[in-house]
């Protein structure tokens, strides 16, 4: 189905080469495993069982994480009608709609394609942002769902969470092996560290730039349906200096799903952390969001979704 979200050829572009240069990596990287373990059936196996489970199950795995649960209409009766309104002017089939009681203001989308999606918004966002303003936070995440960006980066991000295991597998079996340690057993040990640790690297930084443009896409895809950039800019503005207060040592467990986030949980002080952001900064997404209001004229035109 093409929803009447603004496509995106760039994005489309930069997800296809994406996913085409982890797919070569990802062969290389269960190649090299393959020699080093000698045992293809159990590499393989372990990583398709692994692949499988988080394209089909890491809506329920972000939801769990992040103390989401499916809310109905009558529950959250705005909420919901403002999905149905969005979705409606975007021809685009509804997601599941669901709640995370944490008060860090934030949402996100997740789901393998637009027909198994969710959307699951925070408390604190709710309690935080004006109507028009959660109208833009919810059509930058439906913006997601309709370019498909939200499964090609759970599937992009695989890679990297079965090179950290393999790392961690490795480096305990080796600690714990004691006895049954050899010259033999160190080399390889070695060099599966060595071979996961790189596949972790170059998989970080392809999905962080990914990530990146995506935003900065989903952005452009909801001022232009909602006709209203201001509004969408007044809640990054808004909820980023939000975040900003709350202690990192309370946003660690919610920065493992940055890639996923309306803004990245991070804490006042991103230091070197920012410069492998999953999000572009601030001021790049409202000097983006200023240039579509005065490209709209929105000062003298009214928000088509109002």
């Amino acid at each position: 189905m093409q929803s009447r979200f603004r496509s995106d050829r760039r994005l489309t572009v930069r997800m296809t080469v994406t996913l085409f240069l982890l797919g070569l990596l990802y062969v290389a990287f269960v190649a090299a495993l393959i020699v080093l373990l000698k045992s293809w059936v159990l590499v393989v196996v372990v990583a398709a069982g692994m692949l499988g489970a988080q394209y089909w199950f890491s809506d329920r795995v972000a939801l769990f994480a992040m103390r989401g649960r499916v809310v109905e209409r009558e529950e959250y009766p705005e909420l919901h009608a403002v999905i149905d309104r969005l979705c409606a002017i975007a021809d685009l089939p509804k997601p599941v709609v669901a709640v995370s009681e944490l008060g860090m203001p934030n949402a996100f989308a997740t789901g393998r394609s637009p027909e198994h999606a969710v959307v699951c918004v925070t408390t604190g966002l709710l309690r935080r942002l004006e109507p028009a303003e959660l109208e833009g936070v919810l059509a930058h995440e439906l913006s997601h769902v309709a370019h498909k960006d939200v499964a090609v980066i759970t599937v992009a991000s695989f890679l990297g969470v079965i090179a950290g295991l393999i790392v961690r597998f490795a480096f305990y079996s080796q600690v714990f092996g004691g006895g049954r340690r050899d010259q033999n057993t160190a080399a390889v040990f070695a060099a599966v560290m060595g071979v996961s640790a790189a596949v972790y690297a170059l998989s970080f930084l392809m999905i962080r730039a990914l990530s990146r443009y995506r935003e900065l896409a989903a952005d452009r895809a909801a001022a232009h349906l909602t006709g209203r950039p201001s509004a969408l800019a007044s809640a990054l503005t808004k909820v980023s200096g939000d975040i900003a207060r709350i202690p990192t040592k309370d946003l660690r467990t919610a920065q493992a799903f940055n890639a996923f986030y309306f803004t990245p949980a991070l804490g006042a002080e991103p230091g070197v952390a920012g410069l492998f952001s999953t999000h572009p900064s601030l001021e790049q997404r409202l000097d983006q969001l200023g240039r579509i209001s005065a490209e709209l004229g929105e000062a003298a035109t009214p928000g088509r979704a109002g």
